[in-house]
């Protein structure tokens, strides 16, 4: 899923394309993409977009006459910029925005549809698909504390809550937690003011650091690949792969649809963390640590 740094990249892409430009109309290939009804959709065509902004995990844009079209990528949606009355791909094709000067193009991998698009009139009712995460980027560690600690989860879980901290999913808390040396599995209530303030701090340093280097790496060109798995990353999807600080083979836990990558030497103490059914399925066997898993390795070996 696009997170803060990939969601400020499309806005970076996106401004100087629409900003200014009528919204000729709307096509939709997909009827389930289109959540609201009113206003209708149709409202939305002959406008002119005022300005882009972002909204958790969603890009808002502002329409005037006091509408806004807010849309969230989900997992798989993504944008492609091409020709004015381009054709939507098939398969993958939700929708095209035309314009003057071209056609953003909106698609979505997989069978599911999960991408949403909302058309709603003033602040108040955008105001409403706020999740009312805290936008770490801005806030002091205060501000920040409150926020993760509300709530007593794992760290991994309070990282990705919408309701709890803006913009930051399953890639970039891995990076946050690994560039913290903070196991994904600490509880939140037992955090040090230390802790948190380290936290706090690695948080807008990793966020940063990528919507900063994506923007640049971009330039003036549509971003042509937007991923949760980038070069460069120290844990997010390096299964296996060395760490970058101590060379220990990153490892990762997986829960329902996602995953928590982390290194157990920098993040754990050299203990490997279990998810609850491969713990419960393993019992016994499962490796508590690393010179565990170094020996079950070298038995297999001989075996």
């Amino acid at each position: 899923m696009p997170e803060l740094p990939d969601i400020e990249l499309y806005l970076h892409a996106l401004r100087p394309r629409i900003v200014g430009h009528r919204l000729d109309r709307i096509r939709l290939a997909s009827p389930f993409l289109v959540r609201s009804f009113d206003p209708p959709i149709d409202q939305a065509d002959g406008r002119t977009v005022v300005g882009l902004t972002r909204l958790g995990k969603r890009l808002v844009w502002h329409l005037d006459a006091d509408l806004f079209l807010v849309i969230h990528l989900m997992i798989a949606g993504r944008f492609r910029w091409l020709a004015a009355g381009a054709k939507i791909p098939g398969k993958v094709g939700l929708a095209a925005f035309d314009f003057d000067n071209g056609s953003l193009i909106l698609t979505e991998a997989g069978s599911k549809r999960r991408a949403s698009l909302y058309l709603v009139r003033g602040a108040g009712a955008l105001a409403s698909h706020d999740p009312g995460g805290l936008e770490v980027l801005t806030s002091t560690v205060q501000q920040f504390a409150d926020a993760l600690t509300r709530e007593n989860h794992t760290l991994k879980r309070a990282m990705t809550d919408p309701h709890l901290l803006s913009g930051v999913g399953n890639a970039y808390s891995d990076e946050i937690l690994h560039a913290a040396k903070m196991s994904p599995m600490l509880l939140t209530s037992k955090l040090t003011p230390e802790q948190i303030e380290s936290l706090h701090a690695h948080t807008i340093a990793t966020l940063t650091k990528w919507r900063d280097g994506l923007i640049a790496e971009a330039g003036e060109k549509f971003p042509e690949k937007v991923t949760a798995f980038r070069e460069g990353m120290a844990a997010h999807g390096r299964f296996g792969k060395p760490c970058p600080v101590c060379g220990t083979p990153i490892q990762r836990i997986q829960y329902a649809s996602n995953e928590a990558n982390y290194c157990p030497t920098c993040q754990t103490g050299r203990k490997l963390l279990a998810d609850r059914g491969l713990s419960r399925l393993l019992k016994d066997d499962w490796p508590k640590s690393l010179e565990d898993l170094e020996k079950r390795k070298e038995s297999r070996r001989r075996d």
